[in-house]
């Protein structure tokens, strides 16, 4: 499912038009990142949490020339599934 696709779900499940199911799905989206980039965890009961993890700096082999090479420090955005959609996800 892409964006738009989903936009359509959006709407025809609220009865919101499309317009304003991209609307609420942007600000949606926004509020998520926005909570990340400040370093809080977002969680939706029964759907899942979202957090941001450290990576620590690594060495890694280039593969084209199986050289080592540093792998910077990183933050990552992780997603951890709730209990009731892991649930609907394995039936």
């Amino acid at each position: 499912m892409n964006k738009t696709e989903l936009i359509e779900k959006i709407a025809a499940g609220s009865g919101l038009t499309k317009v304003d199911a991209k609307k609420a799905l942007d600000a949606a989206v926004a509020a998520i990142q926005e909570a990340l980039v400040a370093g809080d965890k977002v969680q939706l009961v029964g759907f899942g949490t979202f957090t941001v993890k450290e990576q620590p700096a690594r060495e890694g082999i280039n593969p084209a020339t199986k050289e080592k090479i540093q792998i910077a420090a990183k933050k990552i955005a992780k997603f951890k599934a709730g209990a009731e959609l892991a649930d609907a996800v394995n039936e």
